[in-house]
């Protein structure tokens, strides 16, 4: 969930080490030379052809991508693999990219069939920011654990005035740590605010006069211990081995944060990415990620409450 950055220009069109001369000297050639671009074309055109996607091809093993490192979604998708994709008919593997960008544009190409690392509002930000980039969120699979932490303090009541609160420093994701604030009791909206993307902004009341830093996902959790508190995602926490008792508030989180099942928008009605959603939405996901260990206050159920 790294901020979206802008695409690369297409790639240019290979140079393939040869010219075609125009000009006729001897017309006893012409027939050689017929019979030779012929055969250039016939080795060539195949070259140049793009594959096409797994999700057009049946039988294909579908990839299933996400940020490198992300042992949680990494679980997931490796139970849909083994448990639930043999039931749809697909072969399911993954795959794990270095970033926001890679991800999102590999969906989009349709190089892998999905991901599962973003909520819709960080999807939008990644398509206001790729134009070129072409994808659908598909069908809401889990939502992520997401609360507010502190070193220093054991409960909400406990913050004092002018206490120093971490956001993260992307927009979707910040407005997902004021609407938790919000939830807390501390701060308020002026009326009318659509939470799920709120600003700073939009505060109308902040009676202990919290002040604001924006980090991004590692760094916040690294200076947890120099805030008052930070409102961000159980992983990163865990990860920087901070125990889950420094979590002091975790309302569920709304739908709009909820972690998608993202395909290619041109694959979204071939055989395999419908077989692929319907293996997602299935109901042993829902239980698994209500039981495992492996995702356990990580990824939550979508009826978490």
């Amino acid at each position: 969930m790294s901020t979206p950055t802008p695409s690369p220009a297409d790639s240019p069109v290979p140079d393939h080490g040869f010219e075609l001369a125009t000009r006729r000297r001897w017309p006893w050639i012409a027939g050689a030379v017929v019979v030779l671009l012929g055969a250039a074309a016939a080795i060539v055109v195949p070259q140049l052809a793009p594959a096409k996607s797994a999700a057009e091809v049946a039988g294909a093993t579908l990839v299933i991508a996400t940020a490198e490192g992300n042992a949680a979604e990494q679980s997931l998708v490796n139970f849909v693999a083994k448990k639930v994709a043999p039931k749809y008919g697909i072969s399911v593997i993954f795959k794990g990219l270095s970033d926001s960008n890679t991800i999102n544009r590999a969906v989009s190409t349709g190089e892998v069939a999905g991901t599962i690392y973003q909520h819709k509002l960080w999807l939008s930000q990644v398509l206001e920011a790729n134009p070129d980039f072409a994808e659908t969120a598909a069908a809401p699979v889990f939502r992520w654990g997401f609360g507010l932490w502190s070193d220093k303090w054991k409960s909400v009541k406990d913050i004092p005035d002018g206490a120093k609160i971490s956001l993260y420093s992307d927009p979707a994701n910040e407005a997902q740590g004021l609407w938790v604030l919000e939830r807390a009791g501390l701060i308020t909206f002026a009326p009318g605010v659509e939470k799920a993307k709120a600003t700073q902004a939009d505060i109308a009341t902040n009676p202990k006069h919290l002040t604001f830093t924006l980090l991004d996902f590692g760094a916040q959790s690294r200076a947890l211990p120099d805030l008052d508190a930070a409102v961000g995602y159980t992983e990163y926490y865990l990860a920087a081995k901070i125990p889950v008792e420094k979590e002091i508030y975790a309302p569920p989180a709304p739908d709009e944060f909820a972690g998608q099942l993202t395909i290619g928008t041109k694959y979204a009605q071939s055989a395999n990415i419908k077989k692929l959603v319907a293996a997602f939405t299935d109901p042993a996901v829902q239980k698994f990620l209500a039981s495992d260990p492996s995702v356990k206050g990580i990824l939550l159920p979508l009826d978490a409450r």
